[in-house]
């Protein structure tokens, strides 16, 4: 299996992206765009939709280890995100085994703000590469039979 790749930086996060990405999702909650109501909410300004750190991380996975390979993909939202914040996407391989259905792989994901608090973690299952088996192609080799 592939070696996780170097961590993915976004940011500093702006609140047109916040707004570009609650368009895109739909949630039109004014606690992510409107700071009168997102104040008297209690909070400072409008903060960033959870989901947005969790798709940076199933982003930084599929571009890892395949869209067509994902099994499984827990979420746990564990801190806000705000305006100016820049996060970064990691991820490690924990265990490589075999499943019912083929080879399966483990990893941990988190999206961390630049104060090095986790803002989402991810534990997640994708499908490894089947290693190849000798096929028609392969025992025709040197054989001069195409």
């Amino acid at each position: 299996m592939n070696a996780a790749p170097p961590p993915l930086v976004f940011g500093p996060l702006t609140r047109t992206d916040i707004v570009r990405y609650q368009g895109a999702s739909g949630d039109m909650n004014p606690l992510h765009h409107d700071e009168p109501f997102a104040r008297a909410a209690g909070y400072e300004a409008p903060l960033a939709i959870g989901m947005l750190g969790a798709g940076l991380l199933a982003t930084y996975a599929t571009d890892w280890l395949g869209a067509e390979n994902i099994r499984r993909f827990r979420i746990r939202f564990m801190a806000q995100v705000w305006p100016g914040d820049t996060l970064t996407c990691a991820g490690r391989l924990v265990r490589e085994y075999d499943g019912p259905d083929g080879p399966l792989a483990d990893v941990e994901l988190a999206c961390t703000r630049q104060t090095g608090d986790a803002a989402v973690r991810v534990w997640a299952t994708f499908a490894r590469e089947q290693p190849a088996r000798p096929g028609r192609a392969q025992a025709a080799e040197g054989t001069g039979e195409d």
